[in-house]
């Protein structure tokens, strides 16, 4: 039977076209009987009953805004009849409302991986060579060496390595403060990223961002696995780091994989060109898979501050305690006076493709953004530039850009990233990134992009089925299953500026 709609909970007063839905079409749902007033495209929504001026508009059990002039049933409801109702920064009181997830109070069989164990007991599912600039202006170098040498393993591989990489970025230099030091920090959990079998961290030699000053943020490193190189101080820059790398490589090639407990798994979630979709296939999917791996000890990060704005509340009475919850409602406000500071709205969002998508206000896309979370507990709230220490779900502070997102998920040590799509981007981080299309469509569509295909739970797979489907592929993933991004070769960082530049 085909699925023409979708009236997520019985509170909704819309519900959402799976297909095209043309004017004059009768439906009934959830014991409404309702007669379209317009086409409705795939991901928009239509009003199930009739909503007064100033109304509630209600999708996924809670309000996403109001509506700005009586709605009729059957009406399309989006943006230029529904408004937000989000404003500054709020007072909130802790309210606990712990919900087992699916797999509490069942003997779980335990899984593994094969992953590379390090010298510091850290566990990589890569095992590559990473060239990380201290500066932007050592980019054309790192960039240079590491093509020079994709160029020789292409001819010569190493089995053991899988590949080599530059992180181009502009900073490292002309920064003061928080700023400078969120830079550092960035720069210092990629170096430390344990897919990383060698690292040679390169420095100009005059700039801010020292390698003296940096290497006592890095802390302790296992010597066998990191080179330092400053150019002004040595003759021919490229020889040097050349002769740097072919050491490092001699090293990973001398790593094997073993079996590691699932448990150990640092999974970072992630949605962009995101749609209506993502809340209703690809993100509660992601949810599933939280809620598992969380059962058998592992953790997942949820970042994207500004898509919670709207939603926080279900995240704040998922706080392991009252210390969690302050935590998090300082990441929520302390996020909105960044946006205040700047004389920005807090819901200047959703884009124009999520609003072409089917998304009308930005507390629309922050409940379909937070079913990733799942349903598991919140064990941590962790700083911008921190690293994730604590099993279960954890909220990572930092914007919802995309590249700027992954790139901070994977400086805080997660193996893999599981992105969800729902209009399609190529994106790639430093770690290997799981692209889950929201909808079948564009699956077929952008085959050399997507990973995984969501869209069978809007026809007759269901959830359980999926998400123990797609566990075994992203362990398939960590055990050196090749991503999408990984073999188209893109790999991106930005890192997260709120500062002057001198």
């Amino acid at each position: 039977m085909q699925i023409l709609t979708m009236h997520i909970q019985p509170s909704d007063n819309v519900v959402v076209a799976v297909k095209p839905l043309a004017a004059g079409t009768k439906l009934e749902v959830g014991g409404h009987a309702v007669q379209l007033r317009e086409a409705i495209a795939p991901g928009h929504k239509f009003a199930l009953a009739d909503i007064p001026e100033g109304g509630q508009i209600i999708k996924y059990g809670h309000p996403i805004g109001q509506a700005t002039r009586p709605v009729a049933a059957g009406d399309w409801v989006h943006v230029h009849n529904v408004r937000t109702l989000l404003s500054g920064p709020l007072e909130y009181e802790y309210r606990p409302k712990l919900i087992p997830g699916p797999a509490a109070g069942t003997k779980l069989k335990p899984q593994s991986f094969n992953g590379f164990r390090r010298s510091d007991g850290s566990v990589g599912v890569r095992n590559e060579i990473w060239l990380i600039p201290l500066v932007g202006c050592a980019n054309g170098l790192a960039e240079k060496v590491a093509m020079h040498w994709k160029q020789l393993l292409k001819a010569e591989p190493r089995p053991a390595v899988d590949g080599i990489f530059s992180f181009p970025h502009p900073y490292g230099c002309s920064q003061l403060g928080d700023d400078h030091l969120n830079t550092q920090r960035i720069l210092a959990g990629l170096a430390k990223h344990p897919n990383a079998g060698g690292v040679l961290l390169i420095s100009l030699g005059c700039e801010n961002n020292t390698l003296d000053s940096f290497r006592q943020v890095l802390g302790d490193l296992d010597p066998h696995r990191y080179r330092f190189m400053t150019m002004q101080e040595v003759g021919d820059e490229f020889t040097t780091a050349n002769h740097y790398v072919s050491e490092l490589l001699d090293h990973a090639s001398a790593c094997t994989r073993e079996p590691v407990p699932v448990s150990e798994l640092r999974i970072g979630l992630k949605c962009g060109a995101s749609d209506a979709f993502s809340g209703l296939t690809g993100n509660p999917l992601l949810g599933a898979f939280s809620d598992l791996l969380v059962a058998q000890g592992g953790a997942t990060v949820l970042t994207e501050v500004p898509e919670m704005f709207g939603a926080e509340h279900l995240l704040m009475e998922r706080a392991t305690h009252r210390g969690i919850f302050e935590k998090c409602v300082a990441m929520i406000n302390g996020f909105k006076a960044y946006f205040l500071r700047h004389q920005q709205a807090v819901y200047e969002n959703p884009s124009p493709g999520n609003k072409a998508g089917g998304i009308s206000t930005l507390e629309e896309k922050s409940l379909g953004c937070i079913q990733k979370g799942g349903t598991s507990a919140v064990t941590d709230v962790v700083e911008y530039g921190g690293q994730i220490v604590t099993p279960g779900l954890n909220l990572l502070n930092g914007p919802g850009n995309d590249i700027v997102a992954v790139t901070a998920l994977a400086a805080a040590g997660v193996h893999l990233i599981l992105f969800t799509t729902g209009r399609g981007t190529p994106l790639g981080s430093p770690a290997p990134t799981i692209k889950v299309s929201t909808t079948s469509e564009l699956a077929q569509r952008k085959l050399g992009w997507i990973d995984f295909d969501a869209g069978p739970l809007l026809d007759s797979e269901t959830m359980p089925d999926m998400a123990n489907r797609f566990f075994a592929y992203v362990l398939d993933v960590a055990s050196g299953r090749r991503t999408r991004n990984e073999e188209n070769g893109f790999r991106e960082i930005a890192i997260f500026k709120d500062g002057v530049t001198l």
